[in-house]
């Protein structure tokens, strides 16, 4: 299938999973993960309607980006290397990767040098699996604290990757644990912080992480397939 077939396929499997949760559709924001895709690719989805893309590098978002339209909303959503943020800065307009405090600090100092905000969301392994980012569910509160102290940070949400399952149901209790994980926080009141946006879900369980009260869900191969282009 082409790209403009499979994004309105997806789209249509979101809407479907958003109203059987007894939600409304709208609530639910597609980040097409264009990793390893080529620009063509990117442009390709971005005419269907398609505005917000995810990169897990930081040279190929930069390159990519300087050739597409500047109306991208670009997210980074891997792992990030607090020497590599300047080359992001004023460039994404949310980074769903923040693990820890050094990096949330770079990003405040870069960010902070072009007058500018950004808006984050903080990392949770969830699944305490040791080839993961995130921080820990028990050290979540203190690091939510002190990335909220940065003036130059947004705390948007949480953001989790559970273990990969073949059945999609299994992820549920993972993206249940994040939902719960975010309500906690939200008691807290902490200014600055909004928990807004829950980042979870992927192309092969997305609908069981709408169910459980995904904001944001990372779409890679199911809208661009496995092929690679040349």
């Amino acid at each position: 299938m082409s790209i403009a077939e499979n994004f309105r396929e997806i789209r249509e499997r979101i809407a479907k999973a958003a109203l059987e949760a007894g939600r409304d559709p709208e609530t639910v924001r597609l980040v097409a993960v264009s990793k390893t895709k080529p620009a063509r690719a990117i442009a390709e989805a971005y005419g269907c309607g398609q505005v917000i893309f995810g990169e897990n590098y930081v040279q190929e978002l930069v390159t990519k980006a300087d050739g597409l339209p500047r109306e991208i909303s670009w997210h980074f959503i891997g792992h990030l290397q607090s020497n590599k943020v300047r080359q992001i800065a004023g460039l994404v307009d949310m980074i769903h990767s923040v693990d820890r405090i050094s990096l949330a600090r770079e990003i405040d100092r870069q960010w902070g040098l072009l007058g500018k905000r950004c808006e984050v969301l903080i990392q949770v392994n969830i699944s305490c699996e040791a080839t993961k980012s995130g921080t820990s569910s028990e050290e979540l509160l203190d690091l939510v604290r002190e990335v909220a102290s940065l003036p130059h940070l947004c705390i948007r949400g949480l953001m989790t990757m559970p273990p990969f399952f073949d059945d999609p149901d299994a992820a549920r209790p993972y993206f249940a644990a994040l939902r719960v994980l975010s309500r906690e926080v939200a008691k807290e009141e902490i200014p600055g912080v909004e928990m807004r946006e829950l980042s979870m879900g992927m192309s092969g369980d997305f609908e069981a992480a709408i169910g459980e009260g995904a904001t944001l869900v990372r779409v890679g191969s199911a809208l661009f397939g496995e092929r690679e282009y040349r």
